[in-house]
């Protein structure tokens, strides 16, 4: 049995390897901003559990020959007031996300959805809350200036160099890098799948 992770961040391919799982990594085409036009006013686990399950049905359907394995396809937004923030579209708008975010707290929604070779499939949404640090111009403009808070979900990352602009979480780790592990087992119960039985690498 392999898990088939549909989606291209090394960040979830990092923990599901430290987890001693190999997964084959299928990117999908979904168009994210069509799925959450065509569904109109959404909150925001709604959205990111959408996303998920569209991601994780395309790639089940490029991946016909499952031979019992299993698909995910996560989704990851950053709540702050009220408000859905998703990849900021350039450095301008990521350095803005962080003048907002810094000394506050955000919640970080991340969607699964998993679906066996049989057809059967599982939706759930892991929320964690993020207590940003209040960091500098400087500092924001100097992290801005790696690049990477222009491909992650909020314009941050826990596990790598925004990791220490976090002051602290309330909820599950996994869930803020966007596969909460506790959770997607918790899943894989639910359908009759042992978790154990993903692993690749002990």
């Amino acid at each position: 049995m392999r898990l088939v992770l549909g989606s291209r961040s090394p960040a979830r391919l990092a923990t599901l390897r430290a987890a001693g799982i190999e997964p084959v990594v299928l990117v999908s085409s979904v168009d994210e901003d069509r799925v959450l036009r065509e569904a109109g006013d959404v909150t925001p686990t709604e959205a990111v559990t959408l996303l998920a399950e569209a991601k994780a049905a395309v790639v089940a359907r490029a991946h016909p020959a499952m031979a019992g394995d299993v698909v995910i396809g996560c989704d990851s937004m950053l709540e702050l007031d009220g408000r859905v923030l998703g990849k900021p579209a350039d450095a301008d708008e990521a350095r803005a996300r962080w003048r907002a975010m810094r000394g506050r707290t955000g919640h970080l929604h991340s969607g699964h959805c998993v679906i066996l070779a049989d057809g059967t499939r599982s939706s759930a949404v892991s929320t964690t809350a993020v207590h940003f640090a209040d960091v500098s111009d400087e500092e924001i403009d100097a992290y801005v200036a790696t690049g990477e808070p222009l491909h992650v979900a909020g314009a941050f990352t826990i596990d790598g160099l925004g990791g220490a602009f976090v002051r602290g979480i309330d909820g599950d780790h996994h869930g803020v890098v966007g596969i909460s592990l506790p959770l997607v087992r918790e899943m894989l119960v639910g359908l009759g799948v042992r978790w154990t039985d993903l692993w690749t690498t002990t």
